[in-house]
């Protein structure tokens, strides 16, 4: 009798109290076990779309161009090649099955660069815009499985995490995989122990960039060995691989045949510029440098990222949203402090770190130095202006001797 008065699942029967959540509707009721079972059952009729964007709100590739140049400066090729590959990446995203006879591949990418150049400040721009899982792994910490390090699906698990372990968000995402060159193959290497962090890596990088299922440990594989392993389908993960690649200029030297000897060597020889070979990489040169032949022919598309010169630094160090000098600025500010350069600081801090060869991550360290003082004993005086001068900071350059540590 008391049975007759409790409520239950209208679908399956179950009484209230079995199950964890009874929903009411108008003549009935339905439980969350047939909830998930009928969402099941539209997933595999593909009547429920795999994305939560339409077509006319998709980010376009100029818009995403647009973007990275509030942020970054120069680089237009590579920032050309990263906004086509992720607005493809959307637009796969949203065949869902729909004109199976075409089905779209995805086109992984690999970012060529040496230090300092902004691939990783282009991977760390590009996630704030995009609507899908984004994480940025590092491929230095890699190993083989059973090896002190961590495994190939590690990389997935970073990925499950950024999506809340929503399994079917994780795989629509994008994996930013940084220092690619380190797991270059060492054949040369004279050791007689095993290339653990080399070639066995990139064997086991191949499923994950084919596409394939993967079981993966979703708090990691070695500190909980017990736990229960969650299947992602790499398929529609779209990879974005970036190296420094140091010393592949003597390889596309090689290639190139810029240093050959013999009397038509100076009429064949091509017009290239010396001071930028990286502009001219190829697949071959990867390969050369150390990449296995299918990782690179999983990585279709290439771009290299060029060396910075005085003007684009000089830019960099004013221009960006989130340059160098406007975050000191802000810093000053919370302050009720109004901070100044003079010009010829800017053109100094430019100087240094071109002679320094660090790149963009020169230009803060060389800031930091120069404020570190200023950043000491402002806040507690009261003042409400602060103006760097050039002999300002060549005296703190040369306090902290900033150039015999930095060369």
């Amino acid at each position: 009798m008391a049975d007759r008065n409790k409520k239950r699942c209208s679908f399956c029967g179950r009484y209230e109290d079995k199950v964890e959540m009874l929903i009411t509707g108008i003549d009935g009721f339905i439980c969350n076990n047939c909830v998930e079972q009928a969402h099941a059952i539209l997933r595999e009729e593909q009547l429920l779309p795999k994305s939560d964007f339409e077509m006319s709100e998709l980010p376009k590739p100029k818009e995403i161009k647009a973007f990275l140049d509030e942020y970054i400066i120069g680089q237009d090729d590579a920032k050309c090649a990263l906004a086509v590959s992720v607005y493809n990446h959307y637009k796969r995203l949203m065949q869902n099955g729909k004109d199976a006879d075409v089905e779209i591949e995805k086109s992984n990418i690999i970012m060529v660069g040496s230090t300092g150049t902004g691939k990783t400040l282009m991977a760390r721009t590009i996630a704030r815009l995009l609507k899908v899982p984004f994480t940025i792994v590092d491929a230095t910490v890699l190993t083989e499985a059973g090896y002190v390090g961590e495994d190939i699906e590690s990389i997935l698990t970073r990925l499950l995490q950024v999506a809340d372990y929503k399994v079917e968000d994780a795989e629509r995402g994008i994996v930013f995989i940084d220092e690619i060159d380190k797991i270059a193959r060492k054949s040369d290497n004279p050791s007689i122990t095993r290339d653990v962090s080399g070639e066995g890596v990139q064997q086991g990088l191949l499923k994950l960039l084919e596409g394939s299922i993967v079981n993966v440990p979703p708090q990691g594989g070695r500190k909980h060995p017990d736990q229960k392993m969650i299947p992602v389908n790499t398929k529609n993960v779209l990879f974005i691989c970036g190296g420094a690649f140091d010393g592949i200029e003597k390889k596309i030297a090689q290639r190139l045949n810029t240093h050959v000897v013999g009397f038509d060597s100076v009429q064949n020889r091509l017009n290239i510029a010396k001071e930028d070979m990286m502009k001219y990489v190829t697949h071959q040169d990867l390969r050369s440098f150390g990449l296995i032949p299918e990782i690179v022919g999983r990585l279709p598309i290439l771009t290299s990222l060029r060396q910075l010169d005085r003007e684009a630094l000089r830019n960099i160090l004013t221009e960006p949203k989130n340059s160098v000098i406007k975050q000191y600025k802000k810093l000053m500010e919370m302050d009720d402090v109004k901070l100044t350069f003079e010009p010829a600081v800017l053109d100094f801090i430019v100087d240094k770190a071109i002679e320094y060869k660090l790149g963009a991550r020169g230009l803060r360290s060389i800031v930091e130095t120069i404020m570190m003082d200023k950043m000491f004993d402002i806040p507690s005086s009261g003042a409400k202006s602060c103006k760097i001068t050039l002999e300002y900071a060549k005296r703190q350059l040369e306090k902290n001797n900033l150039s015999g540590a930095l060369a």
